[in-house]
């Protein structure tokens, strides 16, 4: 009797045993063609809050007006889900919070990328600039972004900005077009279909349409979250420039450098497990079931 139950058990444990063995079998497949496991982790970038130094327009097209685009750079180390924006700039003094019509975002990678680096420019230079088109977009025009607008300030001074002066070489610097007092706005965005970005260096444009009157851009400090060493400044083109652009600092005003404010946040992939830790796992549970037959 003792030697039946002896075989009835070797022959389970053989049975469990070859179970999950094709288990191992089959994982160890599937894990060929997913041979990552990746967890996510919060991404949060920002420039602070604006310096007082300059501020720019951008804006989209609209009756009576061309289109303007500010940029300012970011870089992602990771593939990189945005879900969430801000940034800051002026609105004419007076002029209600309800004259904000459409806004959007506009996402370029640096030169030269998505870009003709065979026609000849009409600026001093494209290196480290936009590129010629937009990698992506979102616009609340198209349902692609809500967004939030709030007064943190009734009166703000910068001490120099640029509108309508965007001009081709050799009549690039104008030296700005001087001080603008307005309201300090924040605006919040949510990307309502979020920004998936693979890892790369890329600029953040802003736009927004007022009934009246400009939105301008507030500068910033240099990025402090995180801080990055191949920081660049901010470039600003018109239609009537496009698609080349200008710096603001070095070519307009014709020194100094300056930053966007604004911040984004979201997800990053950041930590890759590879699937050879699933299988270490597979092979401890392997050993644990061999020890109870034992």
């Amino acid at each position: 009797m003792e030697g039946i139950v002896l075989s009835k058990r070797n022959n389970q444990m053989k049975g469990d045993t070859m179970n999950l063995h094709a288990l191992v079998v089959a994982m160890t497949t599937s894990l060929v063609l997913w041979p990552t496991v990746a967890l996510a982790a919060p991404f949060d970038f920002s420039t602070g809050s604006p310096d007082g130094l300059m501020a720019t327009a951008s804006r989209p097209d609209s009756p009576g007006k061309i289109e303007i685009e500010s940029a300012d750079d970011f870089i992602l180390a990771s593939q990189t889900r945005i879900d969430h924006a801000t940034f800051t700039g002026l609105l004419p003094s007076g002029t209600p919070l309800s004259n904000v019509g459409a806004v959007g975002v506009e996402i370029y990678r640096v030169f030269p990328k998505d870009s003709d680096t065979v026609r000849t420019a009409q600026v001093p230079t494209r290196a480290n600039s936009p590129s010629d088109v937009a990698f992506t977009s979102r616009d609340s025009a198209t349902a692609g972004l809500g967004f939030t607008v709030s007064l943190l300030n009734s009166s703000f001074t910068t001490a120099n900005s640029v509108l309508n002066g965007i001009h081709p070489f050799p009549s690039q610097t104008t030296d700005g077009e001087g001080p603008v007092t307005g309201q300090e706005v924040q605006f919040n965005v949510d990307f309502l279909t979020p920004l998936n970005l693979p890892a790369d260096h890329y600029f953040f444009i802003p736009q927004v349409q007022l009934a009246t009157g400009d939105f301008l851009w507030l500068s910033a400090p240099k990025p402090t979250v995180p801080p990055f060493a191949p920081d660049l400044q901010t470039w600003i083109r018109n239609a009537n420039l496009a698609p080349d652009w200008l710096r603001v600092g070095t070519d307009i005003v014709g020194k100094g450098a300056f930053n966007g404010t604004f911040s984004l946040s979201g997800e990053t992939v950041a930590v890759p497990l590879p699937g050879a830790v699933v299988l270490a796992g597979l092979g401890l549970l392997l050993a644990a079931r061999r020890r109870e037959y034992e």
